[in-house]
């Protein structure tokens, strides 16, 4: 997390063994002392100036300071800061994900932190008043966002802030949903919501930090009922492949449903069509026939007579006769029966 820094140089303990070695230079020559150590004081300078030159790895920040309060945060690169002390730095990587295990430690649980109340409502329905006790184990992925805000604005932001921060926010959303979200079909749902209040926390603390994601690692219902959550666990994945397949053979048999209905529909159109179309055609002959019979009436009522007996006796051989009636022939018993016409009277 934090890369180590040279050690900085001690100007005082510099000064010292320029002097130990410079000095008997000094005591020969009164005019050479001055300028040895002008010369030697210009070569500390140079020497602690260049000790401010640093490199800032890719995927690292440094963030400097100056007489040790916090000035600003250098990106990746070759910088120059005042060495101390003067200036300080810390360089530290921002963007390594990180981890935090809330209620485990590796293989061994913490009940201390993972034992919760759920929100689980009574009878009437009012939420909280039937509280259950649930074993979260949960799992917080983060960086670095802001390296200033992480360094100097808290004390312990990974191993004190987060940690409270993540506890209070799981705490918080368990303990206003019933027990079933927690075990069963609503985890998604208090992962998100934990980490909104997670990162909400944080943001009021200016703790510099920005979360990844959060995840329930293990959900556990109190062990004197598990039994019977793991039957309703059990009952709720029944009925959810109930419904799939339910689903499935609504998605088989809909669409064979549309196409036989559509296939109803327009062989029903068709018939109507048909039937309309037979009305239209009895209607304009019977209106044709109608306007030969105001013109002759005798001739029309024979004609139809003839066509009706046509009908009626089609295995008859109809002979016409004398005027006004009809002679009936039977081929089987080679009968006559004359037929009279109906007259016009």
């Amino acid at each position: 997390m934090y890369r180590q820094q040279e050690p900085e140089i001690n100007l005082e303990q510099l000064l010292s063994r320029f002097k130990g070695i410079f000095g008997r230079f000094g005591g020969k020559g009164k005019g050479i002392g001055p300028l040895i150590v002008v010369a030697i004081f210009a070569i500390i300078v140079v020497l602690w100036a260049a000790s401010g030159i640093y490199t800032v790895q890719p995927g690292e920040q440094a963030a400097v300071r100056l007489f040790g309060k916090y000035s600003s945060a250098q990106e990746s690169g070759l910088h120059w800061w005042w060495p101390g002390p003067i200036g300080a730095k810390d360089v530290v990587r921002v963007d390594e994900v990180r981890r935090l295990e809330l209620g485990v430690r590796g293989d061994t649980a913490i009940l201390s932190e993972s034992l919760m109340i759920t929100g689980d409502p009574d009878e009437s329905g009012m939420p909280g008043e039937a509280p259950n006790i649930v074993d979260a184990q949960l799992l917080v992925q983060y960086d670095i966002k802001d390296i200033g805000d992480f360094l100097f604005e808290v004390v312990s932001p990974e191993v004190v802030t987060l940690k409270d921060a993540a506890e209070t926010s799981l705490r918080q959303v368990v303990g206003s949903r019933p027990i079933d979200d927690v075990l069963t079909d609503k985890k998604e749902d208090v992962q998100i919501e934990t980490k909104q209040k997670l990162q909400a926390i944080l943001d009021e603390y200016n703790s510099g930090i920005r979360i990844r994601e959060v995840k329930l690692l293990n959900v556990f219902a109190p062990e004197q009922v598990k039994d019977a959550f793991d039957d309703v666990v059990r009952a709720k994945e029944d009925k959810a492949r109930i419904i799939n397949l339910a689903d499935a053979y609504k998605e088989d048999i809909l669409p064979k449903a549309r196409g036989e209905a559509a296939r109803m529909l327009q062989a029903a159109e068709g018939y109507r069509q048909q039937k309309i179309a037979v009305a239209n055609g009895e209607s304009e002959r019977f209106i044709a026939i109608q306007e030969e019979y105001s013109n002759s009436q005798n001739i029309t009522r024979k004609r139809l007579y003839l066509e009706a007996m046509e009908d009626i006796l089609p295995r008859m051989t109809k002979i016409l006769g004398d005027p006004g009636e009809v002679i009936l022939v039977n081929p089987e018993e080679k009968g006559l029966l004359p037929l009279p016409i109906p007259s016009s009277d």
